[in-house]
């Protein structure tokens, strides 16, 4: 299919109402940005003490405070919307692992009260889910594409797999429409990240700003697909806008390009070092025992399918998308 052109996919969010869950946080943050000079409705919802980014465009923003774990947030929350971006979530494996039952109320009960409701008030929305492409486990092989096999080796993974099989069954049933994207590593400015096992690349790009040494662990020649965050934002908005080319389906979302951790962190010294003058030094050191096995993945995003479906293409370079980042952050 021939690339629509990014001002036409926003054109058509125009008077759309629109449910941005997790709305303060680091992907709300940039859709929001994408959609403010839309005349369009925008509902943040965000847990208590979230911080909710001002938006000076046309776009008409209104945030909620309230928990997506309780099942009476959801019909307010619902109400008139036309489309949902789900992106609230616990977002730590680590935590997921040390606290099962926690993970299962913040990463699957939600989507279960959010489909729920819909099919009590009959209302039928477009819910475009974030999920991880770390669903699939250890990859058998490269890149990754959407017939990969399934098997998650997290309680995190689990969950998410779990979330996305109970929207693609109300989409069966014809409760919704929506669709499911599954992240990679996703990077770029926006808010910090509350977990120390994510945003890593970010960290990294504000320790050399700050002339700290860029610690890898062992060789760093695990293989990752970085993508810069505007263009999974674009994702989400052409997913919804294509909601009959992807319903019911699931996506991997990536550059399309793979750099081992060593190379990636390499990069980031260099394009820091351009910018300021100061290059940081790496520094090798042995991994910690407590990492888990999915660490040691090496993944690279196959992004035929949904490029097909809706005619997105990741953008921006890692280079690139490290210098917007650092010229953000300075």
């Amino acid at each position: 299919m021939d690339q629509t052109s990014n001002s036409e996919v926003l054109n058509s969010f125009c008077d759309k109402h629109i449910l941005i869950t997790g709305g303060g946080g680091y992907l709300a943050s940039c859709i929001v940005n994408l959609l403010q000079d839309v005349d369009c409705f925008v509902v943040r919802l965000d847990q208590p003490g979230a911080f909710f980014s001002p938006v000076a465009g046309r776009a008409k923003v209104h945030n909620i405070v309230g928990d997506v774990r309780e099942m009476s947030i959801w019909e307010k929350a619902l109400m008139n919307i036309d489309i949902v971006f789900h992106l609230a979530a616990q977002t730590s494996a680590y935590e997921a692992n040390k606290n099962p039952v926690d993970d299962l109320k913040s990463n699957v009960m939600p989507m279960l009260f959010m489909l729920e409701t819909c099919l009590r008030k009959g209302w039928q929305k477009i819910i475009l889910f974030s999920s991880t492409v770390t669903i699939v486990g250890m990859p058998v092989f490269l890149p990754v594409d959407e017939t990969h096999p399934e098997t998650p080796i997290t309680i995190y993974d689990l969950h998410k797999q779990m979330a996305e099989n109970y929207l693609k069954y109300y989409i069966k049933q014809d409760v919704v429409k929506g669709a499911v994207l599954r992240l990679a590593n996703v990077y770029g400015p926006g808010p910090k990240s509350s977990k120390s096992d994510r945003g890593i690349l970010n960290k990294m790009i504000r320790k050399a700003l700050a002339g700290e040494s860029l610690t890898v662990y062992g060789t760093g020649d695990q293989l990752r697909d970085y993508v810069y965050v505007e263009d999974v934002a674009l994702a989400f908005l052409k997913a919804a806008s294509n909601i009959e080319s992807v319903n019911g389906r699931h996506f991997i979302i990536g550059s399309g390009q793979g750099y081992t951790i060593v190379q990636a962190m390499r990069l980031v010294s260099e394009r820091v070092a351009l910018k300021t003058g100061i290059a940081v030094p790496l520094v090798h050191v042995d991994p910690p025992s407590s990492l888990f096995p999915i660490e040691y993945r090496n993944f690279v995003a196959d992004t035929g399918q949904f490029s097909e479906a809706t005619g997105w293409l990741a953008h921006y370079t890692l280079a690139e998308g490290i210098d917007l980042t650092m010229e953000r952050y300075l």
